[in-house]
């Protein structure tokens, strides 16, 4: 958290609204462990990382969707047998569950 602190306290400084992406789970070869945050602001600026990149568009998609309407929502990244590497998920190999939160403070 210490490193997206300050720019989260940058946009709320400006009055924006905040959300915080969070990896509560990871199984398998992931880029990020459980812990890493991703923070997005209402006008799209984007501190940290929950996935180095691969599933950040969509994970940014769904935080300015839970700062309109202050519901959290559970995602999850992988990458199944079934599915091709066009489809947005992890190249690794792993699962990521992805928590996303409105900040309120």
């Amino acid at each position: 958290m210490r490193d997206i602190l300050p720019d989260v306290e940058k946009w709320r400084s400006r009055g924006e609204r905040v959300a915080i992406a969070t990896v509560v789970r990871a199984s398998g070869s992931t880029p990020r462990r459980p812990g890493a945050k991703l923070a997005v602001s209402e006008k799209g600026e984007l501190a940290g990382s929950v996935s180095g990149g691969c599933v950040e568009p969509a994970v940014v998609e769904v935080a300015m969707q839970v700062m309109k309407e202050g519901r959290p929502q559970m995602l999850e990244f992988g990458i199944t047998e079934e599915e091709n590497i066009e489809q947005i998920g992890l190249a690794c190999g792993g699962t990521i569950h992805v928590f996303i939160e409105k900040l309120d403070w």
